[in-house]
């Protein structure tokens, strides 16, 4: 019996077996983290004439508008960072030394499913520069850089950048806070522009988390650095869809997982303790190559800190467009009412939202 059949108790029914999740230990390079900061695959066509406003919330027009001004101020060759401004989202002509204060970014705020990374990774294609000097991540993906580069090294590396976007901009700890409050401040200072997106105003974020006062402030001068756009909206990938579909018998997941050509098989309790020996850094290079993810016996999530885990892995597969295919229990039901109600809510309810996508997704590929 394959890995994959032993650990959800499937027998074998053709020859090529699915691959595991739970049996990759991926290694990520450096430099691979600094050369994959670019929108991910499922944004690789987006752009601001593909982002369909909603007619009835005129502030998803106005976003538009504003970030093709900001972007086309981006263009030009690039100056002197003490030399040069982004003053209403263009560059001027600097006459002192000094970089004029106010915002030199934007802040796009809003709720789940409303078109923020749509937003944010047109923000990236529209900028008149090359790729090497435009980098697009997640908020963790830049902690991790940190982690991996240093602090110094990727103050280096990203401050010869015309744009940094950063996506899911949430903030979970005090010490998270400094550091990225800090390397934005220095990137900042070096001219490059900034854009974010998040689902909580600049100035309430950990707001209800944490109570220091150095934690507090830290925000406050964070969200100076940015001109705030709200959007508001419902969760396009609700808009006029059919409910999540119902899970599927641990047979058909087994099934699919082997007719499947490039799927995966796992137990979804087993994958959650193998996330556990893996960085979160490297769960994009734990999916590649992956078409499909099958998992049997899906059930509640035992605990914050591997609900934390489910949500990077979560926001790895909707970026790359994987499917995920299902028994147990539905995906709404991951997460516990104190979790759901709890300062990390908004990861958990984007996580369910995301996993709902992929499952209507996969739905397909299971054969009558």
């Amino acid at each position: 019996m394959s890995s994959s059949s032993a650990a959800t108790g499937i027998e074998p029914i053709a020859e090529a077996a699915p691959l595991s999740l739970c049996a990759r230990e991926p290694h990520v390079p450096a430099d691979r983290l600094v050369a994959e900061m670019v929108p991910p695959p499922r944004f690789d066509s987006v752009r601001f004439s593909t982002y369909i406003p909603d007619p009835n919330q005129p502030s998803q027009i106005e976003a538009v508008r504003v970030l093709e001004g900001f972007a086309t101020g981006l263009g030009g060759a690039r100056s002197a960072p003490a030399r040069r401004s982004l003053l209403g989202f263009g560059f001027g002509k600097a006459k002192a030394p000094k970089v004029p204060a106010g915002p030199r970014g934007v802040y796009l705020d809003g709720g789940y499913g409303v078109g923020k990374t749509h937003l944010l990774a047109s923000l990236w294609h529209a900028t008149p520069a090359e790729p090497a000097l435009k980098a697009f991540g997640t908020f963790v993906e830049l902690t991790n850089l940190v982690g991996a580069l240093g602090f110094q090294e990727t103050v280096r590396t990203l401050s010869g950048h015309r744009l940094l976007c950063i996506d899911e901009f949430e903030l979970d700890d005090p010490g998270d806070t400094v550091l990225v409050s800090t390397l934005l401040g220095k990137l900042v200072e070096a001219g490059v522009a900034l854009a974010a997106t998040s689902n909580t105003l600049p100035g309430k974020l950990g707001e209800g988390r944490f109570a220091a006062a150095d934690f507090l402030r830290e925000i406050q001068g964070l969200s100076a650095h940015f001109r705030t756009l709200r959007i508001d909206g419902e969760d396009y990938r609700h808009r006029g869809l059919p409910e999540a579909p119902a899970p599927f018998t641990d047979e058909q997941v087994g099934k699919t997982a082997y007719a499947t050509e490039g799927a995966s098989l796992d137990a979804f309790p087993d994958l959650l303790e193998h996330l556990a020996r893996v960085h979160p850094s490297r769960y994009g290079a734990l999916t590649d190559g992956v078409k499909a993810v099958c998992l049997t016996d899906v059930q509640p999530v035992p605990d914050q800190s591997t609900a934390l885990r489910l949500v990077v892995l979560a926001d790895r597969l909707y970026d790359r467009e994987v499917p995920v295919l299902a028994s147990g229990l539905p995906f709404d039901q991951l997460f516990s009412e104190d979790m759901l109600r709890g300062g990390y809510r908004k990861k958990y309810f984007r996580a369910i939202s995301r996993l709902t996508a992929l499952a209507r997704d996969a739905k397909g590929l299971v054969k009558a």
